[in-house]
């Protein structure tokens, strides 16, 4: 009994001590590491972008005015041809034997003119003398009179032969692309046998897209302090626009206004317009669709962040921001249009403010977090290949209104600013994130 109790008394001290010491505490994880940026504040160029299509300046269609058989294709399929150049030839012997014999037929009347006018003039002479009566007097004239009309219709009947020999020379009425040839050699053609090929003026190229109407006041509007302003901007090649490729590369030349319908269409509410591109190596053809891009206005001292730093919550934007004491603050914000990577925030947020550019999603209201500058990865672009304005030398390409729209402030500046992009001399790939237009 004594051994028990004992073994007892010595169990209790035991736990007693143990009851008594404290447990050791689990150190505290350190604070997140997230990597921020400032808010970027610049005027921005608001970009809009219209899908269009590529239009020659001429399309020809080449058809022969004349019957015959074709003997000989001069241009090879798809080449470019100069106005006056040799595409076809028809078997021009029949109608240079025709314009032989109606130069025969011109001859002879012109022959039978000079007998019957030495006669009027005889019969005047005779008339006059009472030698010949005035009925001969009149047959006489008369003769003459049907010799000058028998000469006229010779001499037309040459013309026309003359024309109809030239017809069998199928040339190029204009400088452009000529299309594969519809007609073989040795085949009979002529004016019902439809196109034998076609010719397209692509330098300059067209491009047609089309205005919504609330676009047309916004972009045109402008100029209609001065109607006469938007005709002579046309001319000299304002509203600077530009076209990206179906490759993503930026179209090198700039483009001109060149044409606004008359008429509003009741299906879909546009106006159809027509912009002219200088095309001297040939790239565009007719028939490409392209996308047009035009600055329509200016946002002054706009703040932009990184896109990467939003985060779409239900449809409402939210980004997080680092306060000075290093604390976390979840913000909805208002955006506006996008800049290359880049995205304007038009409420929210305040200039030299830090956004969380990277793992928001581990972030949580108030928490404490560490920061480090953000850097941005290959491929990022902050300023991305506009139709910004240039300075003009020739030709007042790209000129921005002179009174165009610029949130924020009274009127546009004269010239971009100096954050501003001016549009590369040859066409570069256009990053993936620089893809989508500016929204009005």
């Amino acid at each position: 009994m004594q051994g028990i109790s004992w073994r007892v008394l010595l169990s209790a001290l035991l736990a007693a001590g143990l009851a008594g010491c404290p447990k050791p505490s689990k150190p505290e994880p350190p604070p997140l590491t997230v990597p921020v940026t400032q808010a970027v504040q610049q005027d921005v160029p608001v970009v809009r972008e219209w899908v269009g299509l590529t239009y020659g300046m001429v399309n020809a269609e080449i058809l022969a005015q004349v019957s015959g058989y074709l003997i000989s294709q001069n241009y090879v399929d798809g080449a470019f041809v100069k106005q006056g150049q040799l595409l076809f030839q028809i078997d021009p012997r029949p109608f240079q034997a025709a314009l032989d014999q109606a130069q025969g037929n011109l001859a002879q009347t012109q022959a039978r003119l000079v007998r019957d006018e030495a006669n009027a003039k005889r019969a005047v002479d005779l008339l006059s003398k009472n030698v010949i009566s005035r009925e001969q007097y009149d047959d006489e004239i008369q003769a003459f009179e049907a010799s000058k009309a028998a000469t006229a219709a010779a001499e037309a009947a040459v013309e026309q032969a003359r024309l109809n020999l030239e017809f069998t020379s199928i040339i190029a009425p204009v400088d452009g692309l000529a299309g594969i040839a519809k007609a073989q050699v040795g085949n009979l053609i002529g004016p019902t046998s439809g196109t034998l090929t076609t010719l397209t003026m692509v330098d300059p190229i067209k491009v047609k897209f089309y205005l919504s109407e609330n676009e047309f006041l916004k972009y045109i509007k402008p100029y209609f302090g001065d109607p006469k302003e938007l005709v002579e901007v046309s001319k000299r090649g304002g509203l600077g626009l530009q076209i990206v490729l179906s490759d993503q590369t930026i179209y090198p030349q700039p483009g001109r206004l060149l044409a606004i319908d008359n008429e509003v269409s009741q299906n879909t509410g546009s106006l159809q317009v027509e912009a002219e591109f200088p095309n001297p190596g040939n790239l565009l053809r007719a028939g490409q669709f392209a996308r047009v891009r035009g600055v329509t206005r200016w946002l002054k001292d706009a703040l932009l962040i990184p896109q990467r730093a939003i985060n779409d919550l239900q449809g409402k934007s939210q980004i997080a921001v680092i306060g000075s004491d290093g604390k976390v603050d979840l913000r909805l914000v208002e955006t506006g249009p996008t800049y290359a990577s880049m995205q304007v925030i038009t409420d929210g947020l305040k200039t030299g403010e830090n956004v969380v550019v990277e793992g928001m999603q581990k972030l949580r209201e108030g928490m404490t977090v560490k920061t480090v500058p953000w850097k941005a990865p290959e491929g990022f672009e902050q300023h991305p290949e506009l139709p910004a304005p240039v300075e003009p030398k020739d030709t007042d390409f790209q000129r921005l209104p002179p009174t165009a729209e610029v949130e924020g402030g009274d009127s546009a500046p004269a010239s971009p600013p100096a954050a501003a992009p001016s549009p590369a001399p040859e066409a570069s790939p256009t990053k993936e994130s620089a893809a989508s237009p500016a929204a009005s």
